[in-house]
């Protein structure tokens, strides 16, 4: 474990897994961080449960629950909350109290009153600290007995005060045992915090530095500067959170208020990547902690000679490989820069940006290192997560024709090949165009952005998009020697569509024709084509079988253009979901993907398929997790359809690749 001379704790929203928080809150144990605070994320989880989690699994760190607040918990409740916690972790239970966000309170109904936050937040520490205690305390209404604690005395819980205005802050001075500053806090604006603070403490008679004083941090680490920020600004959290920033933080940063209100009507229109583009490099970094792990350590360094005792590092993008990296910037900034062990794992050290790096950067890395990169952006434009698409509509055919006893392992390896070198192709070929059309930029919210950020050239994206035509075709002569022209009919019109999906002269795609076109090429063209190869022969039951695999194959594609309908429009192109509007399109992706499962069930009541083909029901779950996606997104939740097309190759994955295994099943047992 390294020794830290600094202490460091790491923050975390109420949001994800549960049991990936814990294994963070372990690592920053191991590490040799302070602490652990979780937050509430409101409308998502709630934070008491992921601090029980980890107070009853993680031994050794402290864990906090900052900011909890007596609007949304009594603090009778919140005394009792925090009572079990303290069992759980005797000794390393921290309590945040704050007045919660008004416009959170507004949306639950709850009434909020800004000039008597103080007062109510110190009578509630007033009161926890009487429970705590044992003592009784009044009745919060007349003629009723008071309340008696029932729960055991609790150790030692620190109460840190949350709040921006100068009468929270006073009062964390006066009656805190911490502060706790908000996320996004400029470090112009904690400067002018901190002497309030110390102020209000010695005007009550407390020693000048009685209350120690954290903060959250948000932080986005990549291996350069520029990569981190361009990352930052394609975060839906980091551009709502601009748009949102109040008339005291953006005085206080030395922003004009006219930056935020043009960011926040953009937000509101919807044109989130207009949006980006109007954010500053100078407005993130007033507000976020973006560059390499010792850039933000050297930040973290900033606040904490302003006064920050306890610097909290909370990843903007809250995953594995963020945390990591924010993890060893806070070892970074704890050992003051000696000996920080590199905690980034070797998949995140794969999606390394060369863009911002100079020559002499770049000739100063190792080999491995180059190979690294260039092998990540191959990687990345490639989009294997895609790969779905093209594998299962063949391997559904495979598994047909082992049901009729007609399988042939060669031809259908061939084919499998051959598709899949086709689909990396019109995947490269499509990047090309998207970013040719201005479709792609830098803040979109796209699976791949290898062109944009400079990590290929266009030549070389083109090199490789050939190289896997010609594997496929040259695989297809292979396969016309052995089944005939047939094959080379299949080939023509499989090319044909990979290629013309966004090059010209075909451009498809940007026609509003990609969703037909491509549940025809992937669905009945790829099973059946795939049959034939194997097989030698046509089967009804192949195109049948085609329908449920085509429309989630659709599927993907259509959440994609649901998804980026204001950048389409932007860049005047014409897709289904922009003819179609928001709302019927969200009514498209749920028909999409539910229709597939309606088909399925029809082809097995009508003895089509046998019934082990229902073995891919059981990926029922990847299709609640869409629908449940997509109803948040056409509630305008964007953030909640960012990832709608890797969500949708996930389910159509399980989906194909259970129907190939019920179909292999029953082959077998025929």
């Amino acid at each position: 474990m390294p020794e830290l001379v600094r202490p460091v704790g790491l923050g975390l929203a109420a949001r994800g897994s549960v049991s990936d928080t814990v294994d963070w809150a372990e690592r920053a144990r191991r590490t040799g961080f302070d602490s652990v605070w979780i937050h509430d994320s409101y409308f998502e989880r709630d934070a008491v449960t992921y601090a029980s989690a980890i107070a009853s699994q993680v031994e050794g760190i402290r864990v906090a629950t900052g900011a909890l607040n007596p609007y949304t918990r009594d603090p009778v409740l919140l005394a009792m909350t925090v009572s079990a916690l303290d069992e759980m972790a005797p000794g390393r239970i921290i309590l945040g109290l704050g007045s919660a966000l008004p416009l959170r309170l507004a949306q639950m109904g709850i009434a909020y009153n800004p000039a008597e936050a103080a007062e109510r937040v110190e009578a509630t520490v007033a009161k926890l600290r009487a429970l705590w205690a044992g003592q009784r305390i009044p009745s919060g209404t007349e003629g009723f007995p008071p309340v008696e604690p029932m729960f055991p005395p609790v150790h030692h819980v620190p109460i840190y005060i949350a709040g921006y205005r100068t009468p929270m802050l006073q009062l964390a001075g006066r009656v805190g045992d911490g502060y706790l500053a908000r996320p996004l806090e400029s470090l112009k604006s904690f400067r002018s915090m901190v002497p309030k603070i110390r102020a209000a403490s010695v005007e009550a008679g407390r020693p000048e530095d009685a209350v120690g004083i954290a903060g959250y941090l948000f932080g986005l680490v990549d291996e350069t500067r520029r990569e981190a920020l361009n990352r930052a600004k394609r975060e839906p959290f980091v551009i709502y959170m601009m748009s949102i920033q109040t008339d005291v933080a953006m005085r206080r940063a030395g922003f004009e208020l006219e930056l935020r209100d043009r960011i926040n009507a953009a937000w509101r229109a919807e044109d989130y990547h207009g949006a980006a583009a109007l954010i500053p490099d100078d407005l993130l970094d007033a507000f976020l902690l973006c560059g390499r792990r010792e850039d933000v350590a050297e930040r973290v360094a900033a606040y904490h000679d302003a006064g920050m005792d306890l610097p909290l590092l909370q990843p903007v993008v809250q995953i594995d490989e963020q945390v990591e990296r924010l993890l060893a910037a806070g070892v970074e900034y704890g050992t003051e820069g000696k000996g920080a062990p590199i905690l980034v794992s070797s998949e995140s050290a794969a999606r390394i940006a060369t863009d911002g790096a100079s020559a002499t950067q770049a000739s100063q890395m190792s080999v491995g290192s180059r190979l690294r990169r260039r092998a990540g952006a191959y990687y990345e434009i490639m989009r294997p997560f895609s790969f779905t698409a093209s594998t299962v509509p063949v391997a559904a055919a495979g598994a047909l024709a082992a049901l009729g006893h007609r399988f042939h392992w060669g031809l259908f390896v061939a084919a499998l090949f051959a598709a899949l070198f086709l689909h990396i192709g019109t995947n490269v070929v499509n990047e090309i165009y998207d970013v040719r059309k201005g479709i792609d930029s830098i803040t979109s919210p796209r699976a791949s952005l290898a062109l944009v950020k400079g990590r290929l050239s266009e030549r070389e994206a083109f090199v490789l998009s050939g190289a896997a035509f010609v594997i496929s075709a040259g695989i297809g002569v292979g396969l016309i020697v052995a089944r005939g022209w047939v094959v080379a009919a299949f080939g023509v019109v499989g090319l044909l569509g990979g290629i013309g999906y966004t090059a010209p002269p075909l451009q498809y795609k940007y026609r509003a024709l990609g969703l037909p076109l491509v549940f025809l090429l992937m669905g009945p063209l790829m099973v059946t084509g795939g049959y034939y190869v194997v097989t030698g022969e046509f089967d009804w039951r192949a195109l049948v079988m085609s329908i449920p695999v085509g429309l989630l194959v659709a599927a993907i594609l259509h959440g994609n253009e649901w998804r980026d309908i204001a950048d389409d429009a932007r860049a005047g192109i014409t897709t289904f979901s922009i003819r179609a509007g928001r709302r019927a399109a969200h009514i498209g992706y749920v028909a999409l993907v539910v229709g597939a499962y309606m088909a399925l069930a029809m082809t097995v009541a009508t003895k089509v398929l046998p019934p082990l083909s229902l073995l891919a029901m059981l990926s029922l779950p990847f299709l609640v997790r869409a629908v449940r996606s997509a109803e948040l997104g056409a509630s305008g939740q964007q953030r909640a359809i960012a990832m709608i097309d890797l969500e949708t190759a996930q389910l159509h994955a399980a989906f194909g690749f259970l129907l190939v295994a019920g179909l292999a099943l029953a082959a077998a047992t025929a």
